[in-house]
């Protein structure tokens, strides 16, 4: 029997992260076609943070109270009239819709067809680490990037959840080599540790000529960018001609905003280079099917042990501010996992 109450973070209003707050919450109740699944491990992820603060975010918060939360992994315990093909004690793993309560949470319900099966040797810390983020890598290095066999890819923040994903998936799909940047000598061990070729600090200036030197002059043939301002102008000159760059967010606060004439003038995107946003969210609303192949793939990279998330953060879920400065902060690395049972 389950019990009628359960902890969870919500948000009673925008703002800070002391907006989060840790309480009793009633347990979801399981509707016709849901499952209710007991949630061992919630990741966190900077679109979280955007909606906590009302920031950027193609889905805002329209109710409050809300509990945030996107990503869960755990076991099913209770299965709703009319669902098949998902079982009570099923390993499973998948993602919130932006319009429910979320899972920041002990218990979540969700639609059946938003579970995916967990296999037996991956954990659920390891598997939150893939659904947004190694979802994003993913297609970010098969769509975004656009990559070939031997193609070099310039991978931004590579030591954050979705950079250190991709950085070795670009590895795993043939890549030629891997230039990842990052601000700290520990962040950048890191990257090197991941597969990187190179790692570069893109806090110096004019880092992209260190990129330049890395590919011997001719620079890269794709760029995967989460941020905006001025590490993405930098970026744009380290590009090879023909290259593709993917901008896939704000992570630094700064919206992806070009100065065409300037870029121009500086030499900049004078040589057939492709500059596209990316987004998860075309999958998820356009191209579902696609999605459940991915996972299968990410899995079986990561039970041949050619795929590592970098978990960083593994944080009880009374400690989600906490882990929301961390992120902010850029004090974080790889993957930030709530633990909703370890209170």
């Amino acid at each position: 029997m389950q019990p009628e109450t359960m902890k969870a973070a919500r948000i009673h209003e925008q703002g800070a992260p002391d907006v989060l707050v840790f309480e009793d919450v009633p347990v979801p109740s399981v509707q016709a076609g849901e499952v209710l699944v007991r949630n061992e491990a919630a990741g966190v992820n900077f679109a979280e943070i955007e909606r906590r603060r009302a920031g950027f975010y193609p889905v805002p918060v329209t109710e409050l109270p809300h509990v945030l939360g996107v990503e869960f992994a755990g076991v099913v315990v209770a299965v709703g009239e009319g669902v098949s093909g998902v079982n009570t004690g099923d390993r499973v793993f998948g993602t919130v819709g932006a319009e429910r309560s979320g899972c920041y949470a002990q218990y979540v319900a969700v639609p059946a067809e938003a579970v995916h099966p967990l296999p037996d040797g991956v954990g659920f810390a390891e598997a939150t680490a893939l659904l947004i983020q190694g979802l994003t890598a993913y297609f970010l290095v098969r769509d975004g990037a656009r990559l070939a066999k031997g193609d070099s890819v310039l991978v931004l923040a590579a030591a954050g959840g979705v950079g250190s994903l991709t950085v070795q998936l670009a590895r795993i799909m043939g890549a030629g080599k891997v230039i990842g940047t990052a601000g700290t000598p520990e962040k950048r061990q890191l990257v090197l540790e991941l597969g990187a070729d190179a790692a570069v600090d893109y806090t110096q200036p004019e880092w992209s000529a260190v990129v330049r030197r890395a590919t011997d002059g001719r620079g890269v043939d794709g760029a995967l960018a989460g941020v905006g301002g001025e590490v993405l102008s930098e970026t744009l000159g380290a590009l090879a001609p023909g290259a593709r760059v993917a901008v896939y967010g704000t992570a630094n606060g700064e919206l992806p905003a070009i100065d065409f004439p300037a870029q121009v003038a500086a030499g900049r995107l004078t040589m057939n280079q492709t500059l596209g946003l990316f987004s998860l969210y075309y999958y998820q609303a356009y191209a579902r099917d696609q999605i459940g192949p991915a996972l299968d793939e990410l899995t079986d990279f990561m039970r041949q042990r050619r795929l590592r998330p970098a978990l960083g953060q593994q944080l009880p879920l009374s400690a989600a501010a906490e882990a929301h400065r961390l992120i902010e902060g850029r004090r974080s690395t790889g993957k930030t996992v709530l633990l909703p049972w370890a209170d």
